[in-house]
């Protein structure tokens, strides 16, 4: 099951329009191209993991919850968009808290 985050991080190519449309397409299945999810990391050492969209096609993932918490046209906006969410966590923060940064706003 996926869940959105409230305050969705957006890589600079994603209009609302288009960020409507992807969700759609990620919620309903479609098979779609160079979209990549950044969400909670699944191994607890980590911060982010960087997934692509189509990766949620497999059952595996209905299975588990996952919470998105960005979106990025491309892998490579993808790091810059965790690069961009880490330096706003350690402005707001003083630390690299990810999941408590994110059950806050």
């Amino acid at each position: 099951m996926i869940k959105w985050a409230k305050q969705l991080f957006l890589s600079e190519n994603i209009t609302p329009k288009k960020k409507t449309k992807i969700i759609k397409d990620i919620e309903k299945k479609n098979l779609m191209l160079e979209v990549y999810c950044i969400t909670f990391a699944s191994n607890p050492e980590n911060l982010f993991d960087i997934i692509n969209a189509n990766e949620f096609l497999f059952p595996y993932y209905d299975k588990r919850e996952i919470q998105v918490l960005g979106l990025a046209l491309s892998k490579q906006e993808a790091f810059w968009l965790v690069k961009d969410m880490l330096e706003e966590i350690y402005r707001e923060t003083g630390g690299f808290q990810v999941r408590e940064y994110f059950n806050i706003i």
